[in-house]
């Protein structure tokens, strides 16, 4: 995560003194309501508001980010660490154009 940005995060967060607040599970439980939010842009047109979408994608993110904090997770490592999982279960010659489950290729 670009530390200019992780910082901007932190700061907004100090200066409200919303740390309070931030425990893992209520974070994760932010990170499932702006999912909805992002998923209510799509729900009846195919060609969402550009801004709605980039707004609450920004959401989903941004508590995306305050949960690997909490954590104390490198967001760059861990999703390394997934790709790395997921190239294995999804080997191109198996997955390539398809979507079939790992499970059934």
């Amino acid at each position: 995560m670009d530390p200019h940005t992780q910082e901007l995060i932190r700061n907004m967060v100090a200066e409200r003194e919303w740390g309070q607040f931030h425990t893992p599970e209520n974070l994760a439980k932010s990170i499932a309501v702006e999912a909805g939010e992002l998923l209510e842009c799509f729900q009846w047109n195919g060609t969402p508001d550009d801004a709605a979408v980039q707004s609450e994608l920004a959401d989903v993110l941004t508590y995306c980010f305050l949960l690997a904090d909490a954590l104390d997770l490198d967001v760059d490592q861990i999703v390394q660490d997934k790709t790395n999982v997921t190239r294995a279960k999804y080997p191109v010659e198996k997955a390539q154009g398809r979507s079939t489950k790992y499970d059934r290729l």
